[in-house]
């Protein structure tokens, strides 16, 4: 099942007089329950691709269905609607609230676009923090926390509202080798658990090696070649 598909998709910044096409003509599909990564190096348009995914960008040109959606046409409104429903986000640097604990970062999002009771908050919070073994630490703050365990956090957050595509952007580039590598373990079997479809933007190889397709960006191009394997 297709779960997102891109025809002849662009993207086209304007400064001044100057046009600067960071996405042309790109052409994907991509799965349900994939484990997909966007590859190249920076400035090759990885992160814009993955913003128009994400409903955080609208591309200038072609089709974008998500969810069999065309979130192309959608206003700035009814994107931000779609965003809160139906997709979950990670980035690099963690993005959690400084002031808030670990289960409150998590309880965020579905106090924001839910209409949850207090129970069924904390029922699918603990749910979380138990699958990524954080419930010890779901008292503290982002600052007494470890990079790693910040980005187990940032995993549950965008996880919590039953949210079935998963957007990464470069979600290993803060962490050292032997933490990124559990990060991805975690959300391996976070895609096992949940049936999560996780799409990373990344130039990490650690990434790469475990991606299932990988679609490699040149300067704002997908190669023809992109490399498709199977995980036991």
């Amino acid at each position: 099942m297709s779960l997102i598909t891109a025809t002849g998709l662009g993207k086209t910044y304007q400064s001044g007089d100057i046009s600067v096409e960071a996405i042309k003509d790109a052409s994907f599909t991509i799965e349900a329950g994939s484990f997909v990564a966007f590859v190249g190096p920076s400035g090759s348009g990885k992160s814009t691709l993955l913003n128009m995914v994400g409903c955080l960008d609208t591309p200038t040109y072609g089709t974008l269905k998500v969810f069999d959606k065309d979130v192309a046409t959608l206003n700035r409104r009814d994107a931000a609607i779609f965003r809160g429903n139906h997709i979950g986000f990670v980035f690099q640097d963690f993005n959690l609230i400084p002031v808030l604990s670990a289960y409150e970062n998590i309880e965020y999002p579905l106090i924001m676009v839910q209409n949850w009771s207090e129970q069924k908050r904390h029922a699918r919070i603990m749910e979380l923090l138990e699958a990524v073994g954080m419930v010890d630490q779901a008292h503290k703050r982002p600052g007494q926390l470890s990079g790693g365990q910040k980005q187990r956090v940032a995993v549950a957050r965008a996880l919590v509202t039953n949210s079935k595509l998963v957007l990464a952007d470069e979600p290993t580039a803060n962490l050292d080798s032997v933490t990124a590598h559990k990060v991805i373990d975690l959300m391996k079997d976070m895609r096992k658990k949940f049936g999560t479809t996780f799409i990373f933007s990344t130039h990490d190889s650690k990434v790469m090696a475990e991606a299932e397709t990988t679609f490699t960006l040149i300067d704002g191009e997908i190669s023809d070649k992109h490399e498709e394997k199977r995980h036991v």
